[in-house]
């Protein structure tokens, strides 16, 4: 998680308050979020996108072989059959 964005967001929360309880709370709330956010398991935007890209390719691939699997069927049940073997 981004750091900076903890500590923007502690500091405009901190801002709320007296400056008597100021340093205190926005020290809690700072370790309160980094600790919450810790826990979401949340992913990097590079990792997304990596995994993303990753998904795209294997789509890809997929559509590719559902084609090839097509195409062999069709030119399966397009051929006639032998003589004597096994057809399956």
């Amino acid at each position: 998680m981004n750091p900076a964005l903890i500590e923007e967001l502690s500091r405009r929360i901190g801002a709320l308050l007296p400056d008597s309880l100021r340093k205190d709370v926005e020290s809690s709330l700072h370790g309160i979020v980094q600790d919450t956010l810790g826990k979401m398991n949340l992913v990097t935007r590079e990792e997304f996108e990596i995994q993303a890209a990753l998904l795209q390719r294997t789509r890809e691939k997929l559509d590719r072989l559902e084609k090839t699997l097509a195409e062999l069927e069709q030119s399966r049940a397009d051929a006639p059959f032998s003589d004597g073997g096994d057809s399956v």
